[in-house]
């Protein structure tokens, strides 16, 4: 049975949601204009909620030096879509693999608004869900060298927003960042995690 945080959680996310306004916030400056392109592949990720002594958690997962894209970077479980395999669906397969987190344990709550990511040509499909009970997680070691376990109320924390000066592909750039478990997450990460933060605001 849902709590009053779920109702109202789902509640939110069936009104409009913030979508570029959010990510917009976690953009790095100046910003890397690229057009979609049409050949895009499609992935899913998912914010993943459980309970730890009555506070809501999610799953933040570091990737391994050996997966394809965004090596040793955190980010949310997910992954490519399969042939003839939702978003949706794609975002349950993809924790389940990465994690270990039974499929029909978890609840989806429902989409986040959809970002294109330029330098890997990805468009990815963001969605929210629960789990009863805290998991016991399998993790797959070759695409996660460690899981992390932030609550909603760091994810809150105005504190936890920060800004780094860098280099991206030669130039100086400003990187909008949370830091979350003492990792830095940035970039798609972020932008989603900016979006749900903002639709969190006023119930958490």
């Amino acid at each position: 049975m849902k709590n009053q945080f779920l109702i109202k959680l789902t509640k939110k996310m069936n009104n409009r949601l913030p979508g570029e306004i959010s990510h917009e916030k976690m953009m790095v400056k100046p910003r890397y204009k690229s057009l979609e392109k049409k050949e895009s592949t499609s992935a899913a990720v998912l914010i993943l909620l459980y309970p730890i002594k009555g506070k809501w958690h999610f799953f933040l997962t570091k990737r391994t030096n050996s997966v394809g894209h965004h090596k040793g970077q955190i980010s949310l479980p997910g992954g490519a879509l399969e042939k003839g395999e939702s978003h949706k669906e794609a975002a349950i397969r993809e924790t389940f693999e990465e994690l270990g987190v039974q499929s029909g344990d978890i609840n989806i709550i429902g989409p986040l608004t959809p970002l294109y990511i330029p330098i890997s040509n990805f468009k990815i499909f963001p969605f929210v869900g629960w789990l009863q009970s805290t998991p016991i997680l399998n993790i797959q070691p070759k695409e996660v060298s460690k899981v992390l376990s932030p609550s909603v109320f760091s994810l809150m924390d105005p504190k936890a927003k920060k800004i780094k000066d860098s280099i991206l592909m030669g130039q100086k750039v400003k990187i909008p960042f949370f830091n979350l478990k003492n990792e830095v997450v940035w970039g798609a990460t972020s932008m989603i995690l900016s979006e749900f933060k903002m639709v969190l605001k006023g119930i958490v």
